[in-house]
């Protein structure tokens, strides 16, 4: 299953690109993809996965990287 977020405060191409490495590695999520420009997230979560507890572990690699940064579900 797919989910976009819009990122908010997003403040460089480079974090950008190690948020992208940091949500991927989740277990759990399939693939992210942030594009800097759009200030934009995707990921592709598992099946049967608890949306949720992703969730907050997504916000927690976000946070480490870009402390300011928030995900709004589009």
């Amino acid at each position: 299953m797919k989910k976009a977020y819009k990122m908010t405060d997003l403040c460089c191409a480079n974090c950008a690109a190690e948020i992208e490495r940091d949500v991927g590695k989740i277990e759990g999520i399939k693939e992210c993809s942030v594009n800097f420009i759009m200030q934009k997230m995707t990921v592709d979560i598992d099946d049967g996965a608890d949306f949720d507890k992703l969730y907050k572990k997504m916000e927690k690699a976000v946070r480490k990287v870009e402390p300011d940064c928030d995900l709004v579900l589009l």
